[in-house]
C-alpha cells in the first residue's frame, strides 16, 4: 500500500533491498522458480575486482574516476557493500564477464536489474548500465563509449533532464533506439532498484522499486519498423482545390472619407493656462489624443468561400517496405556476454549493486 511503500523509500539501501525480496518470497511461497542466472553481483568480497575490469584504455588516468566498496554513509549492514564513484568531473568505466551467455535464440525473457543509490544530490551524471556482446573478444580495457552494445538502461541526471534509459540495438537498423516517450527517474538520496524485462513476444516492461512504470510493445515505443502506411506518392493536391475558409466579401464597399479619419486628435477638453505667455512660449497647441472615430487600416468583412472544399487530406497506401519482425527482441542473438557501466559524472557519490541478469522476474525481484 502507499502507507508501505513511502516507509520503505526512507530505509536505507540494503534494508529496500532486503524488504523486496522478503515480498517477493512471500509472494512465491510454496512455488519453484526455474530461473537461469547469467551473472549476479553484490560486490560484497574484495574479489570482485578480479571480477570486473577498469577501462583503463578507453580514458588517460587523469580522466578516469576511482570506484570505490563500500556500504555508503548510512546502511542496515556494513558489509553489505556496492561500488560508488568517488572522484568529481570524471569519467568512470567498468565491465564484467557474464557467468554464462545470454542469446535470445532460446526465446526466454530477459531481465537486467540493478539498485542506484545517488548519496551526492546528483546533479549531473549517468548510472545506466549496459548489457554487451563481444565474447572473448570483448576487450575490457577498451570499452567505453563507442563499444557496440546490446542494450542500455538506467537512469540518467543533467540539469532539467532526467529519464531513465531505454535504449535496444537493432541490427537491421545498425542503430541503438531510443523508447519515444521517456520514463522518468527517481532523484533523492535513497536507494532504488531499477529493473527491465524483454520478452520473446516483442514486448517490453520497465519497474521501479518493483513497480511497473512503463510496459507495451516494442514497435509502438521504438522506432523498430517503418511506418505501416505512407503518403500515396502518386497522389498530390488538386491545383484546383480550394481550401481557403473565408474571402473578402465582394459587396463591402470602404466608406466614402474612411482614409480621411485621423488617427489622433487635439484633446478638446484641453485649455491654454492662465500663465501661458505666446512670446514666450511660442503659439500654444492642444495636446493630441487617440481619435475615438479611428478604426485603423480599413479592410473588407469576411465571408464564408461558398467554393471551399476542406483541408485536403493526402490519400495514404500500404507502405511496400513494411513487414513485421518476429525478432524485434533478438538484441542478444549473437550472445551478451558482458556487463558494465561507462558513465560521466560531474558529481561523484553513486552506489551501484545487486546486479542480476536472468530470465526469471520473479528471480529478479
Amino acid at each position: 500500500n502507499h502507507r508501505q511503500h513511502s516507509i520503505t523509500n526512507l530505509l536505507p539501501r540494503k534494508i529496500v533491498t532486503m524488504k523486496f525480496s522478503l515480498l517477493a518470497a512471500a509472494a512465491l511461497c510454496g512455488s519453484t522458480v526455474n530461473a537461469e542466472i547469467y551473472f549476479k553481483e553484490q560486490f560484497n568480497d574484495d574479489a570482485w575486482k578480479d571480477r570486473w575490469t577498469v577501462s583503463s584504455d578507453w580514458k588517460s588516468k587523469s580522466e578516469l574516476g576511482e570506484w570505490t566498496n563500500t556500504a555508503g554513509e548510512f546502511y542496515a549492514d556494513a558489509s553489505d557493500k556496492g561500488i560508488q564513484t568517488s572522484q568529481d568531473a570524471r569519467f568512470y568505466g567498468l565491465s564484467a564477464a557474464m557467468t554464462k551467455a545470454f542469446n535470445s535464440s532460446d526465446k526466454k525473457d530477459l531481465v537486467i536489474q540493478y539498485s542506484v543509490k545517488h548519496e551526492q544530490k546528483i546533479d549531473c551524471g549517468g548510472a545506466y548500465i549496459k548489457l554487451m556482446p563481444g565474447g572473448d573478444n570483448f576487450e575490457s580495457t577498451k570499452f567505453g563509449g563507442d563499444t557496440p552494445y546490446a542494450i542500455m538502461f538506467g537512469p540518467d541526471i543533467c540539469g532539467q533532464n532526467k529519464r531513465t534509459h531505454v535504449i535496444f540495438h537493432y541490427d537491421k537498423k545498425d542503430d541503438n533506439l531510443l523508447i519515444k516517450k521517456d520514463v522518468g527517474c527517481e532523484t533523492d538520496q535513497l536507494s532504488h532498484l531499477y529493473t527491465l524485462v524483454l520478452r520473446p513476444d516483442n514486448t517490453f516492461e520497465v519497474f521501479v522499486d518493483n513497480k511497473s512504470v512503463r510496459s507495451g510493445k516494442l514497435e509502438d515505443e521504438f522506432d523498430f519498423l517503418p511506418e505501416k502506411e505512407i503518403k500515396d506518392p502518386e497522389q498530390s493536391k488538386p491545383e484546383d482545390w480550394v481550401d481557403v475558409r473565408e474571402i473578402p466579401d465582394p459587396e463591402d464597399v470602404k466608406p466614402e472619407g474612411y482614409d480621411d479619419i485621423l488617427e489622433e486628435i487635439p484633446d478638446p477638453d484641453a485649455a491654454k493656462p492662465d500663465d501661458w505667455d505666446d512670446e514666450d512660449d511660442g503659439e500654444w497647441e492642444a495636446p493630441m489624443m487617440d481619435n475615438p472615430d479611428f478604426k485603423g487600416p480599413w479592410s473588407p468583412k469576411m465571408i464564408p468561400n461558398p467554393d471551399y472544399k476542406g483541408a485536403w487530406v493526402h490519400p495514404m497506401i500500404a507502405n511496400p517496405e513494411y513487414s513485421y519482425d518476429d525478432s524485434m527482441h533478438a538484441v542478444c542473438k549473437d550472445g551478451c556476454t558482458h556487463v558494465g557501466f561507462e558513465l560521466w559524472q560531474v558529481k561523484s557519490g553513486t552506489i551501484f549493486d545487486d546486479i542480476i541478469v536472468t530470465d526469471s522476474l520473479e528471480e529478479a525481484q
